[in-house]
């Protein structure tokens, strides 16, 4: 392959299920934490830089985007690749359209697609509609989400509502018809002075031919379905158990679990887990008032059980627990607490010999990945759809950083079948 794919990824959960998507289909690539200095091997097919840029304000996700950018340059992208949720988690303000308006501004280009769909975790487009499991966008757990709730299911719609041009459709008709008809159909709306143009996707075999028909493009948005088409295409899926080694866990160092998404699967996966592991609740009320000894208590306790299965710590709480708690506390003040007390948790647990670290949520995995001051990950084998192993470039750390509603009820136990210390 003589070009490299830049991938600015919204959050650090979506960074490692874009990359282990790409790996499981014959790429290999290598994930930055931001866009600081960090090392990059010079035979990667794709980098993806993980911001934490889905529900900040919108002037600092454009920034950071572009700062994203100009590194991804730097270290020789000359294609791009903006990826954010499945379930195109955004509000009427943004970001995912300020962010794409920024991206292609600053490549000099009017032109690109939407292609949120995740076909193997029941995330669908047809019509235009955003599908989970069957039940449109608005109508799914999504629509609680404590941050970005979605309240429609049109991605149309919902991308002219927060973005500044002209948004068109490629039906599933021109995507059966094979990859031809999808780019006569991108020129035709490119033509007609359309600036996104949404790919309908009804299964993982439509993914390679979309990403075929928009391999040339100079910047794509989507989620992480639409980079396994573009290294399906490229590959043809060789290479990737090779891929798949360098990122495989690492030898020793004892594991926990820690859990702070709220989703209806992160729910079934913690309740699931409580049968077979030592389990605690952080509670908010204590992260807030007293952050630093509440941290160091629950460190002590997860350090002083035993160590397989691998203890629980967990945020995590029904949907009417936590409109509660968001009502007692207030949920951004709430959210920070608990957040924080995750991070200095799992600096504590690393300094004290811990090397793998499962953590649920995407804001969790943000704070806990930045706590431990990783640079940059080597992406391992996929536990589900989505979510794979990942290490570090510069320790002796691993990670499996899920989003809310990925995986089986069983992911917490699975995640630790891939290792045997």
């Amino acid at each position: 392959m003589t070009q490299r794919l830049g991938v600015i990824a919204d959050d650090f959960t979506g960074a490692t299920d874009i990359a282990g998507f790409m790996v499981e289909n014959g790429w290999r690539v290598t994930q930055l934490i931001g866009h600081g200095p960090a090392e990059v091997p010079a035979d990667v097919d794709a980098v993806v830089i993980s911001l934490k840029s889905r529900s900040c304000a919108v002037e600092q996700a454009v920034a950071d985007s572009l700062a994203a950018l100009a590194r991804l340059k730097e270290l020789g992208c000359d294609r791009f690749f903006f990826k954010y949720c499945s379930t195109f988690d955004s509000t009427a303000e943004g970001n995912i359209g300020p962010v794409t308006d920024a991206l292609l501004a600053a490549l000099g280009e009017t032109f690109t697609v939407i292609c949120p769909a995740l076909p193997v975790n029941g995330r669908t487009v047809c019509h235009g509609n955003l599908f989970v499991n069957g039940v449109p966008l608005n109508e799914s757990g999504m629509k609680d989400h404590p941050v970005t709730p979605m309240t429609d299911a049109n991605l149309q719609r919902l991308m002219a509502a927060q973005a500044r041009g002209q948004v068109g459709l490629v039906d599933y008709q021109a995507v059966l018809t094979g990859s031809p008809a999808v780019k006569a159909r991108l020129n035709e709306l490119k033509a007609a002075g359309v600036n996104y143009a949404v790919l309908d996707t009804l299964t993982m075999a439509d993914l390679p031919v979309l990403g075929e028909a928009v391999s040339e493009l100079a910047l794509v948005t989507g989620g992480s379905g639409l980079g396994a088409g573009l290294a399906r295409f490229a590959t043809g899926g060789q290479g990737a158990a090779l891929a798949r080694e360098l990122g495989a866990p690492v030898a020793g160092g004892r594991a926990v679990v820690l859990s702070g998404s709220c989703s209806q699967m992160t729910n079934a996966q913690v309740a699931a887990y409580q049968h077979r592991a030592p389990h605690r609740l952080v509670e908010v009320a204590r992260c807030i008032e007293q952050p630093a000894a509440y941290a160091a208590e629950l460190a002590d306790w997860v350090a002083a059980q035993d160590s397989a299965p691998a203890p629980m710590l967990y945020a995590t709480q029904p949907a009417a627990e936590l409109a509660r708690i968001q009502a007692e506390y207030g949920a951004a003040r709430a959210s920070e607490a608990v957040e924080g007390v995750f991070a200095t948790v799992a600096a504590r647990l690393a300094d004290q010999g811990f090397g793998k670290f499962i953590v649920a949520g995407g804001e969790t995995s943000g704070i806990v990945t930045q706590a431990l001051a990783v640079t940059g990950f080597h992406i391992g084998p996929q536990i589900a759809p989505g979510v794979p192993w990942v290490r570090a470039l510069d320790k002796p750390l691993s990670l499996a950083l899920k989003s809310g509603n990925f995986g089986d009820e069983h992911f917490f136990s699975n995640a630790q079948e891939f290792y045997h210390d």
